[in-house]
């Protein structure tokens, strides 16, 4: 059992930036971030599996995601955020090793965070 706590959320104008964390209770192979705004299936934002990063379209060039092993902590840089990067965003952790890179859906990670809200006012 991991369990994950995201912080940093909060309201931004638009072009602002902000920086979550999620502090995992266990190690993990991969640990990713998705959101969920109102009336809208959660998506993906970004992981960090193994060695490698990945990011939505929608975010590359403005979200950077890292990792720090040491603290089992992954971080999610938010920069020119925009009105319709508003939503809940949910840490993710897969505990197991892949036989695919699914990476992009929910049902790829075992354990999820309780979200932090982002607003972008704009």
């Amino acid at each position: 059992q991991v369990q994950l706590v995201e912080s940093g959320g909060g309201l931004v104008q638009a072009g602002g930036s902000l920086r979550l964390a999620c502090a995992a209770s266990g190690r993990s192979v991969a640990m990713g971030w998705f959101r969920q705004a109102p009336g809208k299936e959660r998506e993906f934002v970004a992981t960090t599996w193994t060695d490698s990063t990945y990011y939505a379209d929608s975010v590359k060039g403005r979200f950077t995601t890292s990792r720090d092993n040491a603290k089992n902590t992954v971080y999610l840089q938010m920069s020119s955020l925009r009105p319709e990067d508003t939503a809940v965003y949910y840490c993710a952790a897969r505990v197991s090793a892949a036989l695919n890179a699914a990476y992009y859906s929910t049902s790829w990670y075992n354990y999820w965070g309780q979200g932090t809200q982002v607003t972008v006012s704009s």
